[in-house]
């Protein structure tokens, strides 16, 4: 795969990806129904799950129905988890509201003068004195009308909106203005309140009483979108209402339904609906330059979803970037349905996530495709004890072994599809001599006792495509854990051998040559063939240290003969796709009938020309010394 994954803004969509579409006109129905004037409508969701989305397509809608009529209708978006602290949350909606008005009205025009007078009458019913008396500095008096004396609006009568009477007085004047001949044309006004569930209590249960204070003027509709659990919370905290008794509604809830008359659940994306907008998503990068292009793609995957067919009847040229996502998104899909509950917000987040962790190993030099790092994430993100289970494999260095039973224990026993050359080695794996795998086909059996300790998040991890080669992975595991602050260490290395361990892999000759041979030649027998087994799994996981690894092992087999033939036995372990020729010139100078072995199974494991040359060159070497 060659394409990338773009960034993506946490704003609302413009565009439907999420089949949201039939939920705004439900709300757009309520909204148009004169025999429900006024209304509350909810729209209730969990956080990320597309909310404010809706209340866009919401808006839309309006647009959509009240286009070409003589009457308007007036849209005001207001989001309480703004409001200025400063500001009583009553007095911010109340201002949003009025000061959408206030533009409404036509000075120019004697009725709209005169409408404007009954305006100003009604702002003085408002106690602006909690607004610490609204300097003219502050964004809510930008909302008033031309007032030159802004804090001549000031009221600090008993019945400014803080006592009944007061509420009432300013309900039946402002019903009375919406009726004013000055705002004639406009057939409704809808304020869209959004994120209402992300508010501390006493601003939740005031912008709920501010509502209520304009529900009863006709003409007026308020779609609230948010979390009702969450705000029937707040009200809980705030108005220390009791807790529900066996099946009796939640008092919370009763005192939040007497607002909002109907609720509109949110659903969450179904699997199909998870799959078309993970590739939607990323088929945007590609198609920004060719809108219809795109459009045709979010509309046949709603037709799609209403007929119940799959993305395989999209139409995307075989090979391209597009079938690339496609195949992306079918692959991930699984996971992220159940683990993200279908939750848009998470899913984009998960992508954001997954183009940086691609752009920094990229810059790192790891050369990774973008579906390797697609099945890291999932790993990292998601299944984060498996996650720190991989982590171990690459700390004792078995990743290499522990991925490949991984694969056999999840996806089954394979057979190579071509015969192996007659010189391998028979411990050496197919994959190793670049030869590709296939499941054998047999026929379904009970699933035998397990004989690993894999988990089932672990297996079916596995069963995720591609296949992941430890060698080219495991830098980015290094990278990932350092990103969860999480220290790779190989609790299985004596402790008194690590730092010794350290500097013998380590890229700096000062390092290496900090242990000299006389501290090899000393070492217990048992703690230099620990070494050669640490040095041996560590050269197989990371073949890219082998410079260092190599000479390192043969260091021990000089100063210590007992460990030759494991020596020996990790030099052939090294995948033979993977041995460098500088690594095949170091057997030059060495005994033949000790290293010949591993002669013989990196010859036989490769036909790359440069490694057939090298090996050349040492058997030269070895005949005319007569080694």
């Amino acid at each position: 795969m060659t394409s990338s994954y773009p960034l993506w803004s946490d704003e609302p969509a413009t565009q439907d990806l999420l089949a949201f579409r039939a939920v705004a006109e439900t709300a757009a129905d309520a909204i148009f129904d004169d025999g429900l004037d006024p209304v509350a409508i909810g729209l209730s969701g969990a956080w990320g799950s597309g909310k404010t989305s809706v209340l866009e397509l919401i808006k839309s809608e309006i647009k959509e129905r009240s286009s070409g009529s003589e009457r308007e209708v007036l849209v005001i978006p207001t989001q309480p988890w703004l409001y200025d602290p400063a500001v009583g949350p009553k007095e911010s909606l109340i201002a949003e509201v009025l000061g959408a008005l206030s533009r409404e009205f036509k000075e120019s025009d004697p009725v709209g003068k005169a409408g404007l007078e009954a305006f100003k009458k009604l702002v003085r019913k408002v106690n602006w004195s909690k607004a610490v008396k609204m300097a003219a500095k502050t964004a809510i008096t930008m909302q008033l009308p031309n007032i030159d004396d802004v804090f001549g609006l000031v009221s600090d009568e008993p019945d400014s909106l803080d006592s009944e009477k007061g509420m009432a007085a300013f309900r039946e004047e402002f019903e009375t203005l919406l009726a004013d001949p000055a705002l004639a044309h406009l057939s409704r006004v809808v304020v869209l309140v959004d994120d209402l569930d992300r508010c501390l209590p006493d601003t939740v249960v005031e912008t709920l009483e501010a509502i209520r204070l304009f529900l009863s003027a006709k003409g007026m509709s308020f779609v609230i979108a948010a979390d009702e659990d969450r705000v029937a919370e707040a009200i809980q905290q705030k108005l220390k209402t009791a807790a529900p008794k066996n099946e009796d509604e939640d008092p919370a809830k009763l005192y939040l339904h007497k607002i909002v008359q109907t609720t509109i659940p949110l659903p969450s994306l179904s699997r199909f609906d998870t799959e078309a907008y993970l590739f939607l998503l990323l088929a945007k990068a590609e198609l920004s330059e060719y809108e219809a292009a795109y459009a045709s793609f979010v509309t046949k995957c709603d037709e799609l979803r209403i007929g119940g067919g799959s993305l395989d009847d999209l139409e995307v040229e075989d090979g391209s970037v597009l079938a690339e996502h496609l195949v992306t998104a079918t692959r991930l899909t699984p996971i992220l349905y159940e683990k993200f509950h279908g939750n848009p917000r998470r899913i984009k987040r998960f992508l954001n996530d997954l183009n940086v962790r691609q752009a920094v190993a990229r810059r790192r030099g790891f050369e990774l495709e973008p579906d390797e790092v697609a099945k890291l994430m999932v790993l990292e993100r998601i299944l984060t004890d498996d996650f720190e289970t991989v982590l171990g494999w690459l700390a004792s260095n078995q990743l290499r072994d522990k991925l490949d039973a991984l694969d056999v224990a999840a996806n089954g026993r394979v057979e190579t599809t071509e015969e192996p050359s007659s010189e391998a080695s028979e411990d050496e794996a197919p994959k190793e001599r670049g030869v590709k795998k296939k499941p054998v086909d047999t026929e379904p059996e009970p699933e035998p006792a397990r004989d690993d300790d894999f988990s089932d998040t672990l297996r079916r991890w596995a069963k995720l495509p591609p296949m992941l080669d430890a060698s080219a992975i495991s830098g980015y595991l290094y990278l990932a854990a350092s990103f969860a602050k999480i220290e790779v260490i190989d609790t299985g290395l004596p402790e008194r051998l690590r730092d010794l361990a350290v500097a013998l892999t380590s890229s700096l000759k000062l390092d290496r040559a900090g242990v000299t041979d006389e501290t090899i030649k000393l070492l217990p027998e048992g703690d230099a063939q620990i070494l050669v087994g640490h040095l041996g799994r560590r050269t197989r996981d990371q073949p890219g240290l082998q410079k260092f690894t190599v000479e390192s092992l043969l260091r021990l087999a000089a100063q210590q003969p007992t460990t030759q033939p494991n020596v020996v036995a990790a030099l052939r372990s090294l995948p033979a796709v993977h041995v460098e020729p500088a690594t095949i010139i170091k057997l030059r100078p060495l005994d033949q009938t000790i290293y010949r072995p591993v002669l013989e199974t990196w010859r036989a494991g490769s036909d790359d020309q440069q490694l057939q040359q090298s090996v050349g060159i040492v058997e030269t070497a070895w005949s005319s010394n007569g080694n």
